[in-house]
């Protein structure tokens, strides 16, 4: 299928790592031009010549998405390198789990904040561009209770409330806002490899808690993220897609 992506021009936060890196990747191999930022220059120098040699174009920039200024910053003069934006994805997370004063403050800095930063100054690109998407990555840890409910799992939710209120009133203006849901998604120096070896007991519940007997990978998830920002899904808006091999139990009426 192609999902009419050649040229696009997409922003990707952490786009160095994980579902992240996977993301512009993807958006690479349907021939995007991409820009996405990290924190180590040593990672964004990495991912650059590892995308080199593929069908679009990617460029990093070094970030901290929790300072605002900088992040509206970098969105803008993206959009002026790039002639525009047709698409954004929210990637990156605090991933703070354990229930402290400072995880709750960071995560609403990294998860929703930047979030809401990112989404404020592309907007009126995305307008310009008549085919503008939003892509927030969630998690089924904001879908139900379970061992990450508390600061990560309730930006989490915030995050699909926050997508839910910008698909509603951003329709009529042709932008649309979508999240992905990841399951468990196992990757090198990530969340759930760490657990592996750093709290076995973990990572053996969490393993044993999904029918099909493996955790996801990011190119499972970056698939859905790229296929809800390209014009393929052009009426799909307001969707929390979970892509977690059958994880969660609950029904989405």
């Amino acid at each position: 299928m192609d999902l009419q992506l050649t040229g696009s021009r997409v922003l990707v936060t952490g786009g160095t790592r994980g579902i992240g890196r996977a993301i512009v990747e993807a958006f690479v191999d349907e021939g995007a031009v991409v820009e996405f930022c990290a924190r180590d220059a040593g990672e964004i120098e990495e991912t650059e010549k590892g995308l080199a040699a593929r069908a679009g174009r990617a460029s990093g920039v070094r970030l901290d998405v929790r300072d605002g200024p900088a992040l509206t910053g970098w969105v803008e003069e993206a959009a002026g390198r790039l002639g525009g934006l047709d698409a954004v994805v929210a990637n990156v997370s605090a991933i703070a789990v354990p229930d402290t004063e400072e995880n709750w403050y960071t995560s609403f800095e990294v998860d929703l904040m930047h979030t809401v930063r990112l989404v404020r100054s592309a907007l009126p690109h995305l307008e310009a561009s008549g085919r503008g998407s939003i892509v927030a990555i969630s998690s089924v840890s904001g879908r139900e209770a379970d061992f990450a409910s508390g600061p990560y799992g309730t930006m989490k939710t915030a995050l699909v409330g926050y997508l839910s209120g910008l698909a509603l009133q951003l329709a009529p203006r042709g932008v649309r806002a979508n999240v992905v849901s990841p399951g468990n998604t196992y990757f090198e120096n990530g969340f759930w490899q760490g657990a592996e070896t750093g709290s076995p007991d973990l990572f053996t519940m969490a393993l044993g808690l999904n029918p099909t007997g493996r955790m996801g990978t990011p190119e499972e998830m970056a698939k859905a993220v790229v296929f809800l920002s390209s014009p393929v899904s052009s009426f799909t808006t307001g969707t929390n897609l979970v892509v977690d091999g059958a994880l969660t139990r609950g029904i989405q009426l």
